[in-house]
């Protein structure tokens, strides 16, 4: 826990710094939730794109040589990530996600790519709808962690949010690259 609170400090202070050096004057005060919001804005914009990068006849790829028994396919990666966009987002609110989301595998009758990709979007506004609750008083208040036992704050849960929806963005970037397509972002 004083890991993630180091972590998530950092994080916020590295948004001022930012947003400092780039405007070159003082950023003045911004409201927690603009600046995880900002953090969501940025992983729904790379994984949107890198889901719409793919064709939607290799959404059933994953990879068989190797380490890679047992993994998901594209379009299971994303359906995941979206679906524990739900989670994360139910537990900021205080809400129970969505029962087709609790599993972090997603509703069964999402299955083309436009569905997935709609699912994914559909998720990330949830996510945005949650982070703008954030403010200066709820931001590390402890609250009931959908994942585990131990307590969790809102900022934790943005942090997790994000590492994992970054995780699976390395993930589907490796989907891309073995089927010769350039990922968004790298362009």
């Amino acid at each position: 826990m004083k890991m993630n609170m180091v972590f998530v400090s950092l994080l916020i202070l590295t948004g001022g710094v930012i947003g400092l050096a780039q405007s070159g004057k003082p950023a003045g005060h911004r409201a927690a939730s603009q600046v995880v919001d900002e953090w969501i804005i940025h992983a729904e914009t790379i994984l949107v794109a890198a889901a719409d990068a793919m064709p939607a006849e290799k959404y059933s790829f994953a990879p068989t040589n190797g380490e890679f028994r047992g993994v998901r396919n594209f379009a299971k990666q994303v359906k995941h990530v979206a679906a524990a966009n739900y989670v994360f987002g139910a537990g900021i609110l205080g809400e129970q996600p969505p029962a087709d989301a609790a599993d972090e595998r997603g509703p069964d009758s999402v299955r083309t790519k436009a569905e997935i990709i709609k699912y994914l979007k559909d998720s990330f506004a949830y996510l945005h709808k949650a982070v703008a609750t954030i403010d200066e008083k709820n931001v590390f208040e402890p609250i009931k962690n959908p994942f585990g036992k131990r307590a969790q704050t809102r900022i934790g849960l943005v942090a997790g949010a994000i590492a994992h929806s970054s995780n699976h963005y390395g993930q589907m970037v490796e989907y891309l690259r073995m089927n010769g397509i350039v990922p968004p972002a790298s362009q």
